[in-house]
């Protein structure tokens, strides 16, 4: 069952990229006493999270953070190293915060988790978005198809706020 509005986010562990290398940060590290908006991609690179979602969060995000946002982070279903790249690629990393849930334990634990093993992806994050305040769920907006980025989008998020 999928998390909801209202719950707190469960514990868990997040891998970025720091200036000396992969660090780790936990649930409690990103969103204890903040407003944070935090939304997820089935694939770093993939069609639509790179020509459509991000590029969205890229250009509002400062609109967002004016808005009372601490913190913006996107979370996927990939390793560091390619969350990494996929932030410096897109100009991502001077305003969001490219979180790497490698082995999905996060997207499971909120119940947010897709098959796409039929694609050859195996288990991915379902494309959502959400305003988490002091790490419990305001806000929760989550995409019927993975092909489309409009209830998750950065404008629908910011009008939201």
């Amino acid at each position: 069952m999928a998390i909801g509005v209202g719950e707190k986010l469960p514990e868990a562990t997040f891998t970025y990229m720091a200036e000396d290398g992969p660090a780790q940060k936990t649930t409690s590290d990103i969103f204890a006493g903040k407003k944070v908006v935090l939304f997820a991609v089935p694939g770093a690179f993939t069609p639509t999270c790179n020509a459509n979602h991000l590029p969205g969060y890229v250009t509002h995000a400062e609109a967002i953070k004016a808005k009372g946002v601490d913190d913006i982070a996107v979370v996927s279903v990939n390793d560091v190293f390619v969350m990494s790249q996929w932030a410096g690629a897109s100009g991502g990393d001077a305003g969001i915060h490219f979180l790497a849930d490698g082995s999905a334990d996060f997207t499971k634990a909120v119940g947010l988790d897709m098959d796409m093993s039929a694609f050859g992806m195996g288990t991915r994050s379902m494309r959502y978005a959400m305003i988490v305040e002091d790490g419990t769920v305001t806000t929760l907006n989550v995409e019927d198809s993975p092909k489309d980025a409009v209830a998750s989008g950065a404008e629908t998020i910011l009008a939201a706020l």
